[in-house]
């Protein structure tokens, strides 16, 4: 056997090992972000597709860098989780209709009163009864709606979805740094509750039950808020995307004029 062959090999055999050693990690995360997704989503699948990640990290891995490889192993795995997530969206498209349809209810309510806007006068707008209206929030908390980055019609996406930096050109990147701005601002001007949500939710990584624990409500009542919170900042943001698009249009023109 030449040199290079049984380097090869060892290197096959060590990243096997590292499979095997940090196997029941694909299964914690799997469940952890199974606390935070409807029951229509198969934890097999997580587990899968996680696994992968992991052979991925096992046969990528170098010694010596910063990071053990419990570390770099759970950002490939939870990456992997998260791509399955956004190829096999379960959400039916009425879902994204009905929620797209209320943001843009809850923006005409703000841009006249100035204000947040009322869950009784959204109904009132929209002509649904309480049922159907928590119903609408439950679902555009548990669908992957905050597509932020997407036009109005997209039927998806996936939930802040993060963009590798260095795959953007110059002005993609001012543009998504601008729309990272633009997100941040949002969810400030939020209401407290649902700025604490936000913030449970997405960086402390809480689950629903959670977090009802936290504020001393029901998970279904923390379901509630948190869509609350979503269909608002889609409502916000579509302001700014009206702008982004307009400054684009000005540039092209400005472009072809020269």
């Amino acid at each position: 056997m030449s040199v290079a062959s049984e380097y090869l090999q060892l290197q096959r055999q060590s990243a096997d090992e590292l499979v095997r050693q940090h196997a029941p990690l694909v299964r914690r995360i799997a469940y952890h972000l199974m606390g935070r997704l409807p029951p229509s989503v198969d934890v097999s699948d997580l587990i899968q597709a996680g696994m992968i990640g992991l052979l991925e990290a096992a046969r990528n891995f170098t010694t010596g860098k910063n990071a053990s490889f419990e570390t770099f192993a759970g950002i490939r795995i939870r990456g992997a989780m998260l791509d399955e997530l956004r190829r096999t969206d379960w959400t039916p498209r009425s879902v994204h209709r009905k929620v797209r349809e209320m943001a843009e209810v809850v923006r005409q309510i703000e841009i006249e009163t100035g204000a947040d806007a009322d869950d009784a006068e959204v109904m009132r707008r929209l002509g649904m009864g309480a049922e159907e209206y928590h119903q609408v929030l439950a679902d555009a908390a548990s669908a992957r709606l905050l597509s932020l980055s997407a036009p109005d019609d997209a039927d998806g996406g996936a939930a802040f979805d993060v963009v590798d930096g260095d795959s953007l050109s110059p002005a993609d990147s001012v543009e998504h740094e601008g729309m990272r701005e633009a997100l941040v601002e949002a969810i400030g001007s939020l209401p407290e509750r649902e700025q604490l949500v936000m913030s449970l939710y997405y960086e402390e990584e809480l689950n629903l039950k959670e977090i009802g624990a936290v504020l001393g409500v029901t998970e279904s009542r923390v379901c509630q808020i948190h869509g609350q919170a979503i269909v608002r900042l889609r409502a916000r943001m579509s302001g700014w995307h009206e702008g982004q698009a307009e400054r684009s249009a000005k540039q092209r023109k400005g472009t072809k004029g020269m």
